[in-house]
């Protein structure tokens, strides 16, 4: 199979969807690699590194495009790709369709197979490909907050875990899966009060068992939301349903029960974001207030630190590229079910029920 690795163009997206190893592993299966010049760079990984590997090197990302039968990136298309796109080419990324309607329709204009690695889904409903960058954008989350707390970027002027004879933050993180167990232990970790809500009481008492003794737990509810807003000085939103927009959980009436210079972090952005008054940020321009509260809203956390998430990101989509590449899109789906799961838009037609009830489209069945 042809492969196509373009260089990423979202603003401040600096990650590459694969490093030389990955380059090679396909080479060596008798696959063509073709890799934009400097794709690689921001990550760390030279041109040379990957011609080293086998891999060829074109100029532009039309090039890439109009040769590669699969594309592999890391976020999804934006609008100068769109037209790029081409019909039965398979492309495999984070989508996040249910925060785009544009997007949607322009992949469904297409006729292109979107095979989306946030919906990669195994039997117990873990997600291995979001995993990954979940991690970096929830240890990010806390990282970001703790600087935008500083009061010469607007915060409050809160050191997260205090000095002695001084209370440390209060830290409120929403959602207890990847994103907010990183971000809650990496809060932890510097001294501050952590309170961490989930709706599920399993979780919240896996949770309870391995925090350290600085994080609580909290069952999720309207109340109890409430009440920890009045108290927060970083608000860490991380809900998560796979593929569909996230739920609104802090509204714009919330907003009036926090202190001014409180930070709010929405790390589901890509899902369309869990505070109602959230709208996506780039890494140029991350925050912006709505009634003196400080919202980061970037949408690519994880391209802050591309060498790290451009490491972490191929160890764990290659080995479904490989499958990808090996049999094919429909072998590989028929044969593996969590590929199955990937894919949203086929062939001009929504497959995906989230995506296709966030936008009032019809589901079609998969045809395999």
């Amino acid at each position: 199979m042809i492969v196509g690795i373009p260089k990423e163009i979202k603003n401040n997206e600096n990650r590459v969807a694969l490093t030389p190893a990955g380059a090679q592993e396909l080479v060596k299966r008798g696959h063509k690699v073709y890799v934009q010049a400097s794709a690689g760079v921001n990550s760390g990984f030279s041109d040379a590194a990957y011609t080293a590997v086998g891999a060829e090197i074109l100029s532009t990302i039309e090039e890439i495009y109009a040769v590669a039968e699969m594309i592999v990136k890391v976020k999804e298309p934006i609008a100068p790709e769109y037209k790029l796109v081409r019909r039965d080419q398979l492309v495999f990324t984070y989508f996040h369709f249910a925060s785009s309607e544009a997007l949607t329709h322009a992949m469904i204009d297409s006729g292109a197979v979107c095979c989306a690695y946030e919906t990669v889904e195994r039997a117990d409903r873990s997600l291995p490909l979001l995993i990954p960058m979940s991690e970096v954008a929830g240890r990010m989350a806390t990282q970001e907050g703790l600087y935008f707390l500083e009061r010469p970027r607007g915060g409050k002027g809160i050191l997260l875990g205090g000095v002695p004879g001084v209370k440390p933050a209060k830290v409120f993180v929403i959602g207890g899966g990847v994103v907010g167990t990183a971000a809650a232990r990496t809060a932890a970790g510097t001294g501050a009060d952590v309170t961490i809500c989930d709706i599920s009481l399993p979780r919240l008492t896996y949770l309870a068992d391995v925090m350290p003794k600085n994080v609580k737990t909290l069952m999720s509810s309207e109340y109890n939301i409430r009440e920890e807003l009045k108290q927060a000085d970083l608000v860490i939103g991380s809900v998560l349903i796979p593929g569909a927009k996230a739920p609104k959980l802090v509204t714009r009436e919330m907003l009036k029960l926090m202190e001014p210079g409180t930070v709010m972090v929405d790390v589901a952005i890509d899902q369309g974001g869990c505070f109602e008054t959230s709208h996506p940020t780039t890494h140029e321009d991350p925050v912006y207030y709505v009634d003196g509260i400080l919202h980061y809203c970037v949408a690519n956390i994880p391209g802050a630190v591309p060498r790290t998430s451009t490491l972490a990101l191929t160890n764990a989509t290659l080995p479904y590229v490989l499958q990808l590449a090996d049999k094919g899109w429909q072998r590989a789906a028929r044969e593996n079910a969590e590929l199955a799961l990937g894919l949203n838009v086929v062939a001009g037609k929504v497959v995906y029920g989230p995506v296709a009830e966030a936008w009032g489209l019809p589901c079609e069945p998969l045809t395999l």
